[in-house]
């Protein structure tokens, strides 16, 4: 359980703070190259898998330069790990957000020897592969895979630095109804394990707080034609369109509603809160609404220096869960030197002992591997850029901030 101190240290942060997965693929990028050691230094294999391919590369990507960051960032203050210097060394892998291939990088990075994973982003690929981690003997943190089995399966290795789905799909749908005033919800998932679990947890709780739920259907995360869904629920006439999937399909499929004459708002979670939403939902993205598992990147404790090193090592801003791929890295540094080993056998039972304060705010895990108190944003697109609106930590009713938009927002007519 976390210390109350910690706890309300958080909250007090929070409001002092926040008062003031197209079909375009991208190039995978090379691994990174291995760094020379340190003279006397040993070498210690940190493996990453993500998409690093396909429609949800820019994602994937975006994890792995995070976690490269930490590797240099530790490497250049010198780890020293029971009083031996260690060097750190990038292992990356493409899941290509494949469940079967999953599997495959996972037996790789366990035969590489890596000490330990951060890893999956998709939920239908960290569940699969956490068997082979167990087995192994390797920690696993996800920076983003949100479906709660991933942490419910008993193993004692699987860890993630983000809420989950029943966290984050209750706070959605208790934003859409309270907030905006929704009705009549319909709801459609990508029927991967991410997507069917966000919907399923948005759907009960919507119900539950009197929302009618119009109409549920089931596309997948390689569609980006949703016409015939859509005509078929426009005739349901919903205020709202819930959507659990990634940005490729909730890009278009904003899009497509557009163009049908549909009224109503969409609303996803953070599969959908990315700049490439916008990119690819075009005028279509104004005013769509996300949640994002933490705080907007500019809040966290960490951010903004984040954000600035990032830029200037990649180009480019941080898409996503970088920041939560970085911190990962530190949460196995930090029990490494508590354990006084980097071995696995040995450091893996630190690793749900941690109590560190990382760019996201202060991370420790709950008995299953779960982040404990682990903050939820609701962004809507304003003026072509995602802005925060509310964020809110799930099951403490500590409600950090509230600037939630009119409710006719949900009742559509701007579109």
């Amino acid at each position: 359980m976390i210390k109350r101190s910690i706890a309300t240290s958080f909250a007090l942060a929070l409001c002092i703070a926040l008062a003031a997965c197209s079909k375009k693929e991208e190039a995978p990028e090379p691994k990174a190259a291995a760094a020379k050691p340190a003279a006397g230094a040993a070498v210690v294999k940190v493996g990453v898998a993500s998409p690093l391919t396909g429609p949800q590369a820019h994602i994937g990507n975006d994890i792995k330069n995070g976690v490269q960051l930490a590797v240099e960032d530790l490497n250049a203050q010198g780890v020293v790990v029971g009083g031996n210097k260690i060097e750190l060394v990038l292992v990356s892998e493409d899941d290509e957000a494949n469940p079967t291939k999953a599997t495959t990088v996972a037996q790789k990075l366990a035969d590489a020897k890596v000490i330990g994973v951060v890893g999956h982003f998709n939920s239908g690929a960290s569940i699969p592969a956490s068997k082979i981690y167990s087995d192994a003997g390797i920690p696993q943190i996800s920076p983003s895979s949100t479906n709660p089995k991933y942490t419910q399966q008993g193993f004692k290795t699987t860890f993630r630095v983000v809420a989950h789905d029943d966290q984050q799909g209750p706070t959605l749908a208790r934003f859409a109804v309270e907030k905006l005033g929704a009705k009549n919800i319909a709801v459609i998932d990508d029927s991967t394990a991410y997507g069917q679990g966000l919907a399923d947890a948005f759907e009960k709780t919507a119900a539950s707080l009197g929302a009618n739920i119009v109409a549920r259907e089931h596309t997948t995360d390689k569609d980006t034609d949703f016409t015939a869904i859509l005509t078929k629920i426009k005739g349901a006439k919903p205020d709202l369109i819930m959507f659990g999937g990634i940005d490729p399909q909730a890009g278009p499929m904003a899009k497509q509603m557009a163009s049908l004459g549909i009224p109503a708002k969409l609303i996803g979670g953070d599969g959908m809160q990315t700049p490439n939403f916008v990119k690819l939902a075009g005028d279509a993205a104004e005013g769509q609404m996300a949640s994002m598992p933490g705080l907007p990147k500019e809040k966290m404790p960490g951010g903004q220096k984040f954000m600035e090193k990032y830029k200037a090592k990649f180009g480019k801003d941080v898409e996503l869960f970088a920041p939560m791929g970085y911190d990962a890295v530190f949460v196995f540094v930090d029990a490494m030197k508590r354990a006084g080993s980097p071995d696995p056998a040995k450091y893996l039972p630190e690793v749900g002992k941690t109590r560190i304060d990382g760019v996201i705010g202060p991370i420790e895990f709950d008995d299953k591997g779960d982040l404990k108190n682990g903050p939820i944003t609701v962004y809507v697109v304003k003026g072509g850029a995602w802005a925060p609106l509310e964020t809110v930590i799930p099951g403490g009713g500590d409600k950090v901030a509230a600037a939630a938009p009119e409710k006719k927002a949900a009742d559509g007519g701007s579109k």
